[in-house]
């Protein structure tokens, strides 16, 4: 049954943690030991207790691998403070180089802008205009592929707003089917004159009927007026009949 894990921390207990640096010490000065006779290693172990007491192990002599130490830690120190130095250099390098070449782009901005064309000569100004030329050129056909896939978009639009307008006809078409238009038409506005006319001018004799009526019960009159009356609503009849045919 192997040995449970314990937990890594300060022992509290003063004689527990002598004894567990004891055997520990003892333990790690072994592996030290195995570790240069195995590898053929240079292996130097310091340490120090809580009372400030030394202990240590090397398998070469302490000072001597101090001093490889000390010596190694030199020569790294030295290498990145040159590797530093090379860095530093090739950075400033690359600024000089990135410079010129910013100054050389702005030259050629400018002289494509149409300034600083004093230093020039006539074989650079006829390749400046090259590529001027070249330039429009290229401008000129992007131009006309835009203005192409504008015409095309327009295009499509178009046929889609067509389509758009057949479906509505059809079903417009289709709910004129569904709901047939009835034969009895709205009369117009002058037939409905006309008709509020008639009406009018027949409650009109039929107040002067009754009136006459009336007229003769009381004061006992002859006829006449009833027929005058009358023949009146009998001539406007037919003239209005005539209007509505």
């Amino acid at each position: 049954m192997g040995r449970g894990k314990i937990e890594i921390k300060r022992i509290d207990n003063a004689s527990s943690r002598q004894v567990t640096f004891s055997k520990r010490r003892t333990g790690l000065f072994k592996k030290a030991q195995e570790l240069s006779i195995l590898c053929d290693a240079e292996v130097a172990v310091i340490v120090f207790s809580n009372t400030g007491k030394l202990f240590e192990f090397s398998n070469c002599g302490m000072k001597r691998t101090i001093s490889r130490y000390n010596k190694s830690l030199g020569n790294a120190d030295c290498a990145v403070a040159e590797s530093k130095t090379l860095v530093q250099k090739e950075d400033s390098k690359m600024v000089e180089i990135q410079r010129e070449e910013i100054a050389k782009l702005e030259t050629k901005q400018l002289q494509l802008l149409g300034k600083d064309l004093t230093g020039l000569g006539v074989k650079e100004l006829q390749k400046l205009e090259q590529q001027l030329n070249e330039g429009l050129l290229s401008i000129k056909a992007r131009k006309e592929e835009l203005v192409m896939e504008q015409l095309e978009k327009s295009r499509v639009q178009e046929q889609r707003a067509m389509l758009e307008n057949e479906t509505l006809r059809r079903q417009i078409e289709e709910l004129r089917c569904l709901f047939p238009q009835s034969e009895h038409m709205v009369p117009s506005y002058l037939q409905y004159q006309l008709t509020e006319r008639k009406n009018t001018l027949v409650n009109t004799g039929a107040g002067c009927l009754n009136m006459a009526n009336n007229c003769g019960n009381e004061k006992g009159s002859s006829d006449s007026a009833f027929h005058l009356g009358f023949s009146a609503v009998q001539e406007e009849g037919p003239q209005e009949r005539n209007l509505f045919k």
